[in-house]
């Protein structure tokens, strides 16, 4: 019993470990002989879980907008926490085990009895809610957003007793036995909130994703987008000193981490098992970590189709052509060129695996584009930097664009102009003679930009967690909702420019007749999500999908 995707979080008690995964799966494992003991599932993503101090319960939080309470060691199922209007990030035990709190994608943060009836909804986060943690009295619940605030709430009222206004996004926070509250910034720093005295302490190059405490040996782990894990003493709540710093290997997902009671640190993986790091040693455990076969990107160039994902290798209409090692999230064709990158920050050449450039923070995406008689692609990093290299032969850095302070989500070219979204919802045209800004919009969409296309002229599609699709020309928007019941991950126009293809986390696609201005196509050819959408000169599209097939989808 393994996790066929990525896992997304993991926590440990006693004998116990327990894992989260994007394949919908909640694993149990033995922590003495990380066997696999029971499992659970959810309709969608398993983003996260936490034990009951008792040791009793497991709680899990998912896509599927629902957190779920299971009896341990059986895994059977005792309770279904629903009511959030979008994907819930985070479910957690109070100290005394007689509640719960969630929070989600909806801006929510609810507090449930062990039954799955909703108590209290805390309401004032103007962007998603990522992480929580309790007060040690259980009487307090501290949030953290994407809109650069640290709340605090009384989980009786649900009303906001305490905000810390950070103006940086904060993943994830733990709070100490005493209090003290820890959380990790986009800015890679260590927060530290002690009653009203604010701290920082640099950590990283890159944001922070996931922090996790062990307030009883007084060590916190940070995992970064840096690629690396620190290790801080905080005993007794004193200033972080750094006991230790390690690589992370290409299969260590930054984003799921837990300390276990004799000190090691278990991370979440691209797939398989989860990883263990021995902090006295420094070395890594990866036994039985691999990553799963989804795929991330397709695209189709001169005839042949390319595909990539999880496990890093590039497949040429279906067939093995290179091994990046560690997973990637696009592909990008000019000429009979075909470039990569993904995770680690590197920029591959796809069809020898030789790395071009490597970069400080992962890379999101890319398009091609031709300028005064050259070839250039431009890659949107997670940083929120567009890099942009000359590719008439070997691949050349020209440009480090520094457009946002978040995650560049997509990236497209039409008539001189690169178009860009980033996932604070902001999207920006730039003029590729000088890079000067033609136009920006702020908060383009509702909910989380998650790619684009080019129409023709200054046109362009844009698709989000809101579920919109949305056309822009001259920086206003005509705004079609979409049938997508989740959100919209990825969007492809036809060569004739007629017909846009939008694909979901769900599973789903949905055809747009730009002609028509309206809807004409929707079905579900999988259970798991769309990742990316490519035309195809046949006369289809592709649709790659994380359950690791590419479907076609006639138009």
């Amino acid at each position: 019993m393994l996790h066929e995707g990525p896992i997304a979080g993991i926590a440990a008690h006693g004998d116990y470990v327990a894992t989260a995964g994007y394949d919908n799966k909640l694993i149990l494992w033995d922590n003495k002989t990380r066997q696999a003991l029971a499992r659970g599932t959810h309709d969608h993503l398993v983003n996260n879980c936490a034990f009951s101090a008792d040791g009793q319960w497991l709680v899990s939080a998912s896509s599927d907008y629902s957190a779920r309470v299971w009896a341990l060691p059986s895994m059977r199922l005792q309770a279904v926490l629903p009511g959030h209007g979008d994907d819930v990030d985070m479910a957690v035990f109070a100290p005394n085990d007689q509640l719960i709190a969630t929070c989600a994608l909806d801006r929510l943060v609810r507090i449930f009895d062990l039954q799955g009836h909703c108590l209290t909804t805390c309401q004032g986060h103007t962007g998603n809610v990522l992480s929580l943690a309790w007060t040690p009295d259980s009487q307090y619940v501290v949030s953290t957003s994407v809109d650069g605030t640290i709340r605090t709430w009384d989980v009786t009222s649900g009303h906001e007793v305490q905000k810390n206004d950070l103006k940086v996004r904060t993943d994830s926070l733990e709070i100490s036995s005493h209090g003290v509250i820890y959380a990790g910034d986009d800015l890679g720093r260590i927060v530290i909130i002690d009653k009203d005295n604010t701290r920082f302490v640099d950590a990283h190059v890159a944001g922070i994703k996931k922090v996790a405490l062990n307030s009883q040996k007084g060590h916190l782990v940070c995992l970064s987008y840096d690629r690396s894990m620190s290790i801080w003493n905080v005993a007794n709540d004193q200033a972080p000193i750094e006991i230790g710093r390690a690589v992370l290997p290409e299969t260590i997902w930054a984003r799921a981490a837990t300390i276990l009671e004799d000190g090691r640190v278990a991370t979440g993986t691209f797939g398989g098992t989860y990883a263990i790091f021995d902090v006295q040693t420094s070395t890594w455990d990866l036994q039985d970590v691999h990553a799963g076969a989804a795929l991330n990107d397709v695209i189709n160039t001169n005839g042949h189709t390319y595909s990539v994902g999880d496990a890093g290798q590039v497949l040429k209409d279906g067939q093995r052509m290179a091994d990046m090692g560690s997973l990637c999230n696009f592909l990008v064709a000019t000429g009979d060129q075909v470039f990569t990158g993904g995770q680690m920050g590197q920029l591959f050449d796809a069809n020898t695996a030789e790395v071009l450039y490597t970069h400080h923070s992962p890379l999101n995406c890319a398009t091609a584009f031709k300028h005064a008689h050259s070839n250039f692609i431009a890659v949107g990093s997670y940083t929120g930097e567009v890099l942009v290299f000359n590719v008439n032969g070997k691949a050349t850095l020209v440009k480090n664009l520094k457009l946002y302070e978040n995650a560049i989500k997509g990236l497209s070219f039409s008539d001189g102009v690169i178009f860009s979204v980033c996932a604070n919802t902001d999207i920006a045209w730039h003029r590729v003679s000088d890079w000067s800004v033609v136009q920006k919009v702020s908060r383009a969409h509702d909910k989380i930009t998650n790619d684009c296309c080019a129409i023709d002229g200054d046109q362009f599609a844009t698709v989000s967690r809101d579920r919109t699709l949305r056309i822009w020309r001259d920086g206003r928007a005509e705004v079609y909702p979409s049938p997508h019941p989740n959100s919209v991950k990825c969007i492809s126009i036809s060569d004739d420019k007629s017909r846009i293809l939008t694909g979901s986390y769900g599973g789903t696609v949905a055809m747009f007749d730009l002609t028509q201005k309206r809807w004409t196509k929707f079905e579900r050819p999988t259970m798991a999500g769309i990742s990316s959408i490519t035309w195809d000169p046949q006369g289809q599209f592709l649709a790659s999908s994380y359950d690791g097939h590419i479907y076609p989808i006639h138009a």
